[in-house]
């Protein structure tokens, strides 16, 4: 299609965007001049403040526009709540442009200590792998179930699904959470497919490695990766800039945000985070 008669700004749905991950991609698509609907699966003052910040953020770089950032409580896994977080954004907005993926649960679920022992499966509480099934695997297809629709139907749209490092999918003790984005990446592969044609493209980001994130424990200065150091959250901003452009062709891909160069722009920088066809972990 003629990408030069998108509107801009697109209108973006970034779930779990009132912290970490999803709070740096929300910031950054709002600094390229989008709209951006934020979730949450608490309600509370740090989903909220995250719009406000977004919401004044977007006026300074360009005021008059009116409402260019709001919040959202959802909880992904449920099929009424992301009918509504798509309601809203057609509601208000028009169109939905992008879906980001990003809401998740992690192995903290399971132990607090996963990052240095091992969380055996069979010691693990049910409720807990539930939870972490519901959030990884079952609330992106909900979310993207709510909004692809009106995606094809307008003949564009861009959908993210952030996933993990393949070495962490297949780790001793991180069951269910690298198994559930294993199954995020394999969804992504079929959706990519399935969408063939249709103008709306799905790919994967991951941001390379163990990120200063509440997903582990402890907070800024003790928190540790199982591999040591930590990467920033803001690694993630110019990848998700780019994948949700209108510029952005490519589907069925798999980047990593940390192999992201600084020194080049658009498809030139994509192409080095890009990872090859082939270089999924085993599964035996």
């Amino acid at each position: 299609m003629n990408t030069s008669s998108l509107p801009v700004p697109q209108n973006i749905i970034v779930t779990g965007g009132g912290r970490g991950l999803g709070y740096e991609m929300a910031q950054a698509l709002v600094e390229a001049g989008h709209r951006v609907l934020i979730t949450g699966t608490r309600a509370g003052q740090e989903l909220q403040s995250a719009a406000a910040y977004l919401q004044q953020l977007a006026g300074s770089l360009r005021s008059g526009q009116g409402e260019q950032a709001f919040a959202m409580q959802a909880d992904v896994a449920n099929w009424g709540d992301c009918q509504l977080v798509a309601q809203a954004c057609l509601e208000r907005w028009g169109r939905i442009d992008g879906l980001v993926n990003n809401a998740g649960r992690g192995m903290r679920e399971i132990s607090e200590s996963f990052n240095v022992e091992p969380a055996l499966f069979w010691q693990a509480n049910p409720q807990g792998f539930r939870n972490i099934i519901d959030a990884n695997v079952i609330g992106p297809f909900m979310m993207a179930r709510a909004c692809v629709p009106s995606m094809v139907k307008q003949g564009f749209g861009r959908v993210v699904n952030i996933s993990t490092s393949a070495v962490t999918m297949v780790r001793t003790g991180y069951s269910p959470y690298g198994p559930s984005k294993s199954a995020l990446e394999a969804m992504s592969a079929v959706w990519s497919k399935d969408l063939a044609g249709s103008g709306v493209t799905c790919n994967v980001l991951l941001p390379g490695g163990a990120t200063d994130t509440q997903l582990l424990p402890g907070d800024g200065s003790s928190r540790r990766g199982a591999d040591g150091l930590l990467l920033s959250p803001r690694l993630m901003r110019r990848p998700i800039v780019w994948l949700m452009s209108a510029q952005s062709h490519t589907t069925g891909a798999r980047y990593i945000a940390k192999n992201w160069p600084n020194d080049v722009e658009g498809q030139e920088a994509a192409e080095q985070a890009r990872t090859p066809g082939n270089a999924q972990p085993s599964i035996m």
